[in-house]
């Protein structure tokens, strides 16, 4: 019988599909559904930073940054009184969802700055709270700082989620780091156990006739999944922590290739709000066939068996990649 399971976080899986953060964890009965259509575990949506210091009437500091140079700036933040749900509220809902489900519930925090609403790790390891991921959202404007300054600023946001947790810790990065295995080391050595690559930032679109900025939301495809996909191969074994692949997992073959590059855990949404909750089972299923056919008896046989582990110089292989893929290009022009 085909085994497909797998270990993430130190929590053991059923198979690697594990549900990201997304508006359906806010209802219990849709993380049950998630459960019975063969999710192995659900990641909470998030608890943003900005929602715990409203309630300390300390938000006044995040809403006023950057308005002398953009005095209409407030009018993109979201009124906080009806987004998403309190931080008690949302202490209370992880606690719902761990006794509706036996799968490990992950629980959600967004934030960019250490400061005292890092206490709700705590207070969400409490509420029972399989493990904590920590999502690092931050787009930088200031001419004047510089990565290292903001790096140093994120590993001490990690190295402070971590004094007061002792749940398994993931951190999920963004793909805009200049020397990704670097700071990936460094989030290993803050004290994260796993890395999500990658965090997926939503891109503001312009209205012409309103002459406004607006939200934009696309969801992904199987064609997002090349990036992620490239650095779960490189960073698999040279970095002491599990691996999560999010972004362009659609289908089985999706699973499979993630698997391959050496992720523990395959993340997904948007194939979910496509296509319903109920095609989380059809993508295990397709990955189990796949699995039947090409005699691969477990998922941890072929983890990271298409990884970069075994490559001396991986910069040079994809130097190599790239050069082949343009002459590729090169043979389908026209003589």
């Amino acid at each position: 019988m085909t085994d497909l399971s797998t270990t993430y976080l130190g929590l053991k899986l059923k198979n690697p599909l594990v549900a990201s953060a997304s508006p359906f964890t806010k209802k219990i009965d849709a993380i049950r559904q998630m459960e019975d259509a063969g999710l192995s575990a659900v990641v909470m949506h998030s608890l943003f930073e900005e929602q715990i210091t409203h309630e300390s009437n300390e938000l006044d500091h995040f809403l006023s940054a950057g308005t002398d140079s953009f005095a209409e700036a407030l009018t993109y933040f979201p009124d906080l009184e009806k987004y998403n749900i309190g931080p008690e509220a949302y202490l209370e809902h992880v606690r719902a969802a761990r006794e509706a489900v036996k799968i490990p519930v992950i629980a959600s925090l967004n934030g960019i700055t250490s400061g005292g609403w890092v206490e709700y790790a705590r207070r969400i390891e409490q509420a029972g709270a399989s493990a904590l991921e920590l999502n690092l959202y931050f787009l930088p404007t200031d001419p004047n700082l510089s990565g290292a300054e903001l790096e140093e600023e994120y590993l001490r946001l990690v190295r402070d989620v971590r004094a007061k947790v002792k749940i398994p810790l993931a951190v999920k990065l963004s793909p805009f780091f200049t020397a990704i295995p670097q700071i990936a080391k460094r989030m290993a050595d803050a004290g994260a156990n796993g890395l999500v690559l990658f965090n997926r930032f939503y891109q503001p679109d312009l209205d012409l006739e309103k002459l406004e900025v607006t939200p934009h939301l696309a969801l992904s495809t199987s064609a997002d999944l090349l990036l992620p996909l490239r650095w779960i191969a490189i960073l698999y074994g040279r970095v002491k922590v599990d691996l999560a692949l999010t972004g362009g997992v659609h289908t089985g073959q999706d699973l499979i290739k993630a698997s391959m590059a050496g992720a523990s855990a395959v993340m997904t949404t948007s194939s979910l709000l496509k296509n319903g909750l109920g095609h989380a089972g059809q993508i295990v299923k397709e990955a189990e066939a796949w699995m039947v056919k090409h005699e691969y008896d477990s998922i941890r046989q072929m983890q990271g068996s298409m990884s970069q582990k075994a490559v001396a110089e991986p910069a040079a292989f994809e130097r190599a990649n790239y050069m082949k893929a343009l002459q590729s290009y090169d043979d389908r022009m026209p003589r």
